[in-house]
């Protein structure tokens, strides 16, 4: 699948680009990597704006595309891939959902104070790049199936991040902006009915609907998974074979703007975001202190064993339950190797952290925490996928 493939490669991408900015930010040029994210870039529309440096571009405009692509992807496998098939769906919805609980509830546990407490998000999420990644690296040994549930699990897990973020880490609603959002919307709706094919047609008012939320105070990044499931899915020419659809001329539109858009975001958004992000300066963290401690223990925790637990006692029930069966060629290993490939949080963990706090000491541990945690689970988890392989006749 060209969607896995190109997850990871990026996924390299992805760690050079934490490595320098961490690099970066810890050397005698730190000045200079803080004053570039913190330039002002008003592009025109910087009064009706609430913030409008560097970093605010990166993590509220650009990443709005990494989000429309992650909206089409889910379009996609809802309409003929894994999420359509109940019989498919089962295992990793309800593994992704161990995935999610367990690592917030041991976060919750260790952090008792509420500040600290409103991270409890950061480390249910997974990154789909560094995953896939990883499991690359494992070798060609790894049943097709684990590859498409481990791909699976992490595009639930991106929905649940979406709607954690929606609900938990927006401000009050602002009903203006939402008729903001529902003009953008309309806009949409009227140009595919008046069968308008061009992708550039739909910027105006997927603008429109971007700049609503903003207004109504949820993230606008998040107008880009609406856009996605907004997309159609079919196309006029029938429906194509998802290995080639991108290069077909009667791709339906879904396909079409992800297949151009995916390399964009893989090779120069999310390493963009990880550059913007992971500048975590050493001298800036106080793990000394009770509170980032805690931050950064619940994190690590909850990523690292919490991850694979939830995943592996809740796949472990539904199977027992008879609610699904493992793919064929799966094993439990490779079902505790999914767990830890969940457990490498990365890009998801650090923009809920960016939401989560706005006390610097917190954010900066949290950031390191996510760094430390996201590394750990994909050594672990290539250790094991390393052991596991079999071995070649003697």
């Amino acid at each position: 699948m060209r969607f896995i493939s190109v997850e990871a490669v990026s996924g390299v991408a992805l760690l050079a680009a934490a490595a320098i900015a961490l690099a970066w930010a810890n050397s005698p040029w730190a000045g200079a990597y803080e004053r570039l994210w913190h330039l002002k870039l008003g592009l025109g529309v910087a009064e009706y704006l609430p913030a409008h440096d560097l970093h605010f571009w990166v993590n509220d405009g650009l990443m709005s595309i990494f989000f429309l692509v992650v909206g089409l992807e889910i379009r996609r496998e809802m309409h003929d891939g894994a999420l359509s098939d109940p019989r498919v769906a089962t295992l990793p919805i309800i593994a992704a959902v161990g995935g999610v609980v367990i690592p917030a509830l041991l976060y919750v546990l260790i952090n008792s104070d509420p500040a600290a407490r409103r991270g409890w998000a950061i480390p249910t999420a997974t990154d789909i790049a560094f995953a896939v990644g990883v499991l690359s690296l494992i070798g060609k040994d790894v049943p097709p199936a684990l590859r498409l549930l481990l791909l699976t699990l992490a595009i639930i897990d991106d929905i649940a991040a979406i709607v954690v973020i929606a609900f938990f880490y927006s401000s009050g609603i602002a009903v203006g902006g939402l008729l903001i959002v529902a003009a953008g919307v309309l806009g949409v709706l009227a140009l595919q009915c008046l069968g308008v094919q061009p992708a550039l047609a739909y910027v105006l008012p997927g603008s429109v609907v971007w700049f609503g939320m903003l207004r109504a105070g949820v993230h606008p990044a998040l107008a880009g998974v609406l856009l996605g499931l907004l997309t159609p899915a079919t196309s006029a020419f029938g429906r194509v074979p998802r290995d080639r659809g991108a290069r077909h001329a009667g791709a339906p539109p879904a396909e079409r703007v992800q297949a151009t858009l995916h390399p964009w975001v893989a090779f120069g958004i999310m390493p963009l975001f990880a550059l913007a992000n992971a500048g975590v300066s050493l001298q800036g963290l106080q793990l000394r202190a009770a509170a980032p401690l805690a931050v950064g223990a619940g994190i690590v925790s909850g990523l690292v064993l919490g991850k694979p637990i939830g995943i592996v006692l809740a796949s472990f029930a539904a199977v027992r339950l008879k609610l699904c069966v493992l793919p064929t060629g799966v094993r439990w290993r490779h079902v505790v190797l999914v767990g830890l490939l969940g457990g490498i949080g990365f890009t998801m963990s650090i923009f809920i952290a960016n939401l989560a706090f706005e006390d610097l000491p917190l954010l900066a541990a949290a950031k390191f925490a996510v760094l430390v945690a996201s590394v750990l689970a994909a050594t672990l988890g290539l250790l094991l996928g390393r052991a596991a392989r079999p071995r070649p006749p003697v």
